[in-house]
């Protein structure tokens, strides 16, 4: 369904969920910064209460007992002065104390606690007596959930005053995240508002942006669709675009470039088209006359006697009819040599490796390979003709496939200090020994169709500019023409 969706209102969604995202992703990392931070707190809260504790337990140890300090004597210890009560109260939690083995020795009061909280003396699991053995610190943190609270149950070693263990010290500890529960809302609270500040301003930042990214894509698309073969197409100018359109505008403008010299070379393959039609009419125009001139000279030749009184009166009538069969001809040559002259050449400073390139266009086949030495080889020289000498050799190589391999057509462009040098390789039937003088001659060829102008055609061309053109070949090898141009 997104893909039915405007490339607009893509990106306007797009932006919008990325900021409703952020903004989820933003909730849950507070909610779980504030869990951690917050059980951290009662973790640290905990111990400080228990050293607090052991170290006031230490001092009473050392100082305010009449009693042997040992495990039997820790109930008659802590209740004298009340001391465990006091202690207690004073850091509003339940104290117990155990032996070794888990047997119970002495608490304080429960109510501390509050209700619900069951304190009731009894012997210490198993598992803690455990869990403190294999303690490196002899400390071991037991977290129960009752109800709606979450109550963790320290439990280490006391010592004596030469640090020899005495008993198990109990502390239960309620969380209450009350206050901390209320900081967090109210923090989601200020976030919720930011957020929602934020998302206005993403809206319509998110709107204007997709509405100018589309306007310089439905700018190229208008001209995409106005987009002729048959008239000159314009070329797209957009300034302070992103790098993306921009490529795209070039991209455009390239084939509005391509397109034109794709038009150039339609109209040259419709007027050689043209051409071949006038050639057949022409050919038909002139057979017509020749018909009756074959016959008069053919009735004269039966009929003509020295002696007729009237043969000067004959003589004068058949020559009559093929002077007009002549005029007829000549009229038809003369028309069509005028129509037939070839364009003044022009001199144009080209590079000959877009050129090239260019005429290897037309070709549609993955055999024919193309390597320039640089990108910009330039030289003087007639655009058309030139492309029409690549088309030519180009032809005659495809021609002379051979059915023995995979053809392979190769047109190389590469120059020397004063030259161009256009190669054209393939690795055809080659030409036999018997052909290779007469290769340039006007109406040789050794195919089948064709009248055998091409390279006769294509050398007149090249030695007008003042270069040549020569070749290499070996039969059922291959034949490579090589071009020289000179620069200027």
């Amino acid at each position: 369904m997104l893909k039915n969706l405007s490339l607009r209102l893509r990106i306007f969604l797009s932006m919008i969920f990325l900021v409703l995202l952020a903004s989820v992703l933003m909730v849950i990392t507070a909610v779980y910064q504030y869990h951690g931070e917050a059980q951290e707190y009662h973790d640290e809260r905990l111990l400080r209460k228990e050293h607090t504790v052991k170290d006031q337990i230490g001092y009473e140890l050392k100082n305010r007992t009449n009693y042997p300090i040992i495990t039997k004597n820790i109930p008659k210890i802590f209740k004298w002065h009340n001391f465990i009560y006091e202690l207690a109260d004073v850091h509003n939690l339940e104290i117990k104390l155990y032996n070794f083995e888990g047997d119970f020795l002495i608490a304080s009061s429960a109510s501390s606690l509050g209700e619900g909280t069951d304190l009731s003396p009894e012997r210490l699991p198993q598992h803690i007596l455990d869990e403190l053995k294999k303690s490196v610190d002899k400390r071991f943190v037991d977290k129960t959930i009752e109800g709606d609270k979450t109550i963790q149950s320290s439990y280490s070693y006391i010592t004596d005053p030469q640090f020899k263990p005495l008993a198990i010290l109990s502390l239960p500890y309620v969380q209450d995240d009350e206050i901390i529960t209320s900081d967090l809302n109210e923090y989601l609270k200020w976030l919720s508002l930011v957020y929602l500040f934020v998302l206005i301003i993403a809206i319509a930042l998110a709107y204007f942006l997709s509405k100018y990214i589309t306007r310089s894509l439905k700018t190229i698309s208008e001209r995409i669709n106005q987009t002729r073969l048959d008239k000159r197409n314009t070329k797209i100018e957009i300034e302070n675009v992103s790098e993306e359109i921009n490529t795209l505008v070039q991209s455009y403008n390239s084939m509005i470039d391509e397109l034109e010299e794709s038009a150039v070379k339609l109209a040259t393959s419709e007027r050689e088209q043209a051409w071949r039609e006038m050639a057949k009419q022409v050919a038909h125009e002139i057979k017509n006359p020749l018909t009756p001139m074959r016959l008069s000279v053919q009735s004269f030749q039966r009929k003509f006697d020295p002696n007729d009184p009237d043969v000067y009166t004959k003589v004068d009538e058949y020559s009559k009819t093929l002077i007009q069969q002549i005029d007829t001809m000549s009229s038809i040559a003369s028309a069509f040599s005028n129509f037939a002259k070839m364009p003044a050449q022009k001199n144009e400073t080209l590079n000959v490796v877009e050129i090239v390139r260019l005429a290897l266009d037309i070709f549609n086949d993955d055999h024919i390979v193309f390597n320039a030495e640089r990108e910009e080889i330039i030289t003087t020289f007639d655009r058309t003709q030139l492309i029409r000498v690549i088309t030519n050799l180009v032809k005659n190589a495809i021609q002379a496939k051979s059915s023995e391999r995979i053809p392979n057509i190769v047109v190389s462009v590469k120059d020397d200090k004063s030259n161009v040098i256009i190669n054209v390789s393939d690795n055809g039937v080659g030409i036999k020994e018997s052909n290779k003088y007469k290769i340039f001659e006007p109406k040789f060829t050794t195919k089948t169709s064709g009248m055998g102008l091409g390279l006769a055609m294509v050398k007149n061309i090249i030695e007008t500019y003042k270069g040549n053109i020569t070749f290499t070949s070996q039969e059922n090898k291959g034949t490579i023409f090589t071009v020289t141009l000179p620069k200027t």
